[in-house]
């Protein structure tokens, strides 16, 4: 669980670790029984027809754009986020 915590960039104390290691432990644990699953021969969703349950799209515009802009931080036109390393 140390190294997981480690390649995660987080700092837990021991019992926490301790606790999220048991934790990750249950959750491969249920992924265990999932293996055992049958595979799926005989076993599904029977397949229906979705005819027309698909709307027409309206392009159009909702908002104003530049109003949205006015109280952002941006550069040029764009949205400014924050630095990545």
């Amino acid at each position: 669980m140390k190294n997981v915590a480690k390649a995660a960039h987080l700092a837990f104390s021991d019992e926490e670790l301790d606790r999220y290691g048991r934790e990750l432990e249950g959750i491969l644990g249920l992924f265990d029984e999932l293996d055992g699953a049958p595979e799926g021969e005989g076993y599904g969703v029977t397949p229906t027809v979705a005819d027309g349950v698909m709307r027409d799209d309206v392009p159009g515009i909702h908002m104003d754009p530049y109003g949205l802009l006015r109280d952002m931080m941006t550069y040029e036109g764009y949205v400014r986020g924050p630095r990545l390393l």
